[in-house]
């Protein structure tokens, strides 16, 4: 072997949302290489973030390849997350015209799922620029699906991977703290829903909802090889009555207690939100495993 840890340039971890974990050296002369272990090598779990730990056990996993003529000391640091795609509003043109009509009307109407597609810059750029929360990077599984009617957007739906710690939800399943950890993993989080706000179409949204939480459970398994047996999301009282959710057979939980899933003083924190769950052609039993309706 032609050297040691301590005779290495600097090496960083990179990733795109932990799907895969692909190592940098950068040496001494300024020249780089790749190393990708998304294949012959046990990835770091899409779960949770690098511990140092971690990463050294994929050093030493990966050092045959690693290893070089000797040059300056190295060290590693945990690359930047790589940038959001977003297309600027100029660039894209979805046609912002009204379109007044019943769902009808519309038909047919094309749940595209976008995620690693060339359709993925279009839709974080409508959340970005059209939802009031704007676009956040999930880390982590999650699916994106734009929804096409009269060849143009009409609404976006994002769904991630769900929160670990939702009392209401648990309670509702009959989940103990084992039971969570065991299928935690068969729960998605719905983060955004968007009708663009030039769409002005009667009952479209629980349309829209319902049509994608039928797809959600095999669009999933496809990406990720496994199911989805529940379906959960947030409402905002203040702002949002949960209408849509109700009239798509959406089922109200519960409600958040407003700490946060960091919280360490006990006291409400942020506003209280509703949760909604549903069970998208299956149900997921109270002793703990999804089965069959």
């Amino acid at each position: 072997m032609g050297g040691t840890a301590e005779s290495w340039g600097s090496t960083h971890v990179q990733g795109t949302d932990f799907d895969h974990v692909a190592w940098l050296e950068e040496r001494a002369n300024g020249s780089k290489r790749f190393f990708d272990f998304g294949s012959g090598d046990q990835p770091i779990s899409p779960t949770s973030m690098p511990t140092a730990r971690a990463i050294a056990r994929q050093i030493a996993r990966g050092i045959e390849r690693l290893v070089a003529s000797p040059v300056a000391p190295f060290s590693f640091t945990l690359a930047q997350q790589a940038p959001v795609r977003l297309v600027p509003p100029s660039l894209y043109s979805t046609g912002s015209a009204a379109l007044i009509a019943p769902v009808s009307e519309l038909r047919p109407v094309d749940v595209q799922q976008v995620r690693r597609t060339g359709d993925e810059p279009l839709f974080n750029s409508l959340i970005e620029h059209h939802h009031y929360l704007g676009y956040e990077q999930p880390v982590g599984e999650h699916l994106k699906y734009l929804v096409w009617a009269q060849g143009r957007p009409i609404a976006c739906l994002a769904w991630s991977s769900a929160p670990r710690h939702l009392g209401s939800r648990d309670r509702y399943l009959g989940w103990s703290m084992e039971a969570r950890k065991r299928n935690i993993r068969f729960i998605a989080y719905n983060t955004r829903f968007l009708i663009l706000p030039w769409i002005q179409v009667p009952h479209l949204a629980s349309h829209i909802l319902s049509r994608v939480t039928a797809t959600l459970s095999r669009d999933w398994e496809r990406m990720y090889e496994h199911p989805i047996w529940f379906a959960e999301t947030f409402i905002d009282p203040e702002r949002f009555r949960g209408t849509c959710y109700r009239a798509a057979n959406w089922v109200l939980l519960g409600r958040t207690t407003g700490r946060g899933k960091d919280d360490l003083t006990h006291r409400q924190n942020r506003s209280i939100k509703e949760v909604f769950g549903a069970a998208p052609g299956a149900t997921i039993s109270r002793a703990t495993e999804p089965v069959s309706r």
